[in-house]
């Protein structure tokens, strides 16, 4: 049995745990504990919905501070709502683990008050049992429970099954999750996808990065402390190699990398052999840096293996730079061969655990050759990259316009209450 007490003490104690006791140990640590609080979410039963005892509004729940993904993510959501006429609260939910919570875009909005009557608990299912185990049982009580998930892959995991109980109601960005959660639950599952809004600041310029001017410039960008075979930064890498020679010095690779160790640079530099026009980038950028990063390059480069949204792949749409990404999962719902160099793969079957991602599952491998192609034709063909940017810019403000996402959220309030 979990207690709320081992949780609080354990996040209370999390610099010091990191300091006394490694990494993969403690991630491990914390591995034991989901598993134990999904048994026990096993016997909760949801309480039926009463209008009423609170007032009509939206708290959102989840680590909004974060700066990673689901951070922004939970961001986007609380954006998405305050272009409602929806009232809302924030209520800062500190995950388990050794993440950074710099973000204070939204401190004002921050309370640890929890007024009203609709819960929008943006904590993914692998956690949802300790959160729940964790807070007070009348968080939970008399309200409407909606849980906003993000997932990569066809099927929803097995074990996560224990968290429909403590949830009315699903959301997600993509039809992609929507449709691997609905196989598993009777419950409401509806797709709100993130909105694009982003605001753009000159501040950030290649030399703000240490990058050259006179290179065109491919960007790629995975987290260390995810799963690097999903984002598979090697195939870009091999993609690269296939493209350009090491001896063409007018294209480079920029490889920005979050919670990186020696261990990914090494490998990566062993894939490189030699290659001089490659730049890395190891430090947590701000939003709005990452936003300058993003713009300052020639093109984006994403060969996953699955995506839950895309997130930074509609970013550089919007922001007007060219995408190279995998013809495959939830990117595919804002994405198509008209506005994105969209790359062939063949589907595979994951032949180990890659927590959270089990054997047996299949995701994408990405065709690299088709992927150089690409990249060879960005960079010949001006005519081609100025079509492929204008027609990314349109269609990504029209698909992800704020005040189409807002309507979904309304709408669907709406029909909860009725």
């Amino acid at each position: 049995m979990i207690s709320k007490i081992v949780i609080k003490i354990t996040n209370h104690l999390k610099p010091i745990l990191l300091k006394i006791f490694p990494y993969e140990l403690l991630k491990k640590w914390k591995g034991k504990m989901i598993n134990r609080s999904f048994e026990q979410l096993k016997d909760v039963k949801v309480e039926p919905f009463k209008p009423g005892i609170y007032t009509k509004g939206i708290n959102i729940i989840g680590n909004i501070k974060a700066e990673t993904g689901l951070g922004q993510s939970c961001r986007l959501v609380a954006g998405a709502i305050e272009k409602t006429q929806i009232p809302f609260s924030i209520y800062q939910y500190d995950q388990l683990g050794n993440l950074k919570t710099r973000d204070t875009s939204w401190h004002e909005k921050i309370s640890n008050e929890l007024p009203y009557e609709i819960n929008l608990i943006h904590i993914n299912p692998h956690e949802l049992g300790i959160a729940y185990m964790q807070m007070d049982k009348s968080v939970w009580k008399n309200r409407y429970n909606i849980a906003y998930w993000l997932w990569e892959l066809e099927e929803f995991p097995q074990e996560w099954i224990p968290c429909f109980n403590c949830v009315h109601e699903i959301w997600t960005p993509s039809e992609f999750i929507s449709q691997a959660i609905r196989k598993k639950t009777d419950l409401p599952v509806v797709t709100v996808p993130y909105f694009m809004e982003l605001e753009i600041n000159d501040e950030y310029d290649r030399k703000s990065f240490g990058l050259p001017d006179d290179k065109f410039l491919f960007l790629m960008m995975y987290d260390h402390s995810s799963v690097m075979e999903r984002k598979n930064p090697i195939g870009v890498l091999k993609a690269f190699k296939e493209a350009f020679d090491r001896k063409n010095e007018d294209v480079g690779l920029v490889i920005k990398i979050n919670n990186c160790d020696e261990k990914d640079i090494k490998e990566i530099e062993k894939i490189l052999d030699g290659y001089q026009n490659v730049y890395f980038i190891r430090e947590v950028l701000s939003r709005q840096q990452v936003n300058g990063l993003i713009q300052c390059v020639d093109v984006f480069v994403s060969l996953h293996r699955a995506e839950g949204f895309g997130l930074v792949l509609a970013e550089a749409m919007y922001l007007g730079t060219p995408t190279i990404a995998t013809n495959w999962s939830s990117n595919t719902e804002f994405m198509n061969q008209e506005v994105a160099c969209m790359v062939d793969y063949k589907l595979i079957t994951i032949e180990k655990d890659l927590s959270p991602f089990k054997a047996g599952n299949r995701w994408a491998d990405p065709d690299l050759e088709d992927a150089a192609r690409w990249m060879k034709l960005l960079f010949e063909n001006t005519q081609f990259y100025e079509e492929i940017r204008e027609k990314a810019k349109k269609h990504i403000r029209e698909v992800l316009h704020s005040n189409r996402i807002s309507n979904y959220i309304e709408e669907r309030m709406e029909e909860i209450y009725k």
